[in-house]
């Protein structure tokens, strides 16, 4: 199983990230308060500023205070280490 670092020493596995998106949009904002309301809902901004929301495929939704590109090039450099 592969993790990738999503700030402050949390990780997450890569292989069940469906998408990583910023949260600025109304649709994003409405899946975050959707996933605080089912408990499925991880908070790992460690109190800064959420810049970031990751979709899991069991339906989480993490958040994250790196940039959604960071989060994307860290993927795909995971990605690259396995070939």
């Amino acid at each position: 199983m592969k993790f990738i670092n999503i700030g402050f020493g949390n990780l997450i596995s890569a292989d069940r990230i469906v998408a990583v998106v910023s949260p600025d949009a109304a649709p994003t904002r409405r899946l975050v308060a959707e996933g605080k309301d089912r408990g499925k809902c991880i908070d790992a901004t460690q109190g800064r500023k959420t810049r970031a929301v990751i979709v899991m495929d069991s339906g989480h939704v993490v958040l994250s205070a790196i940039q959604p590109e960071t989060a994307g090039a860290r993927l795909e450099e995971e990605e690259k280490q396995d070939d």
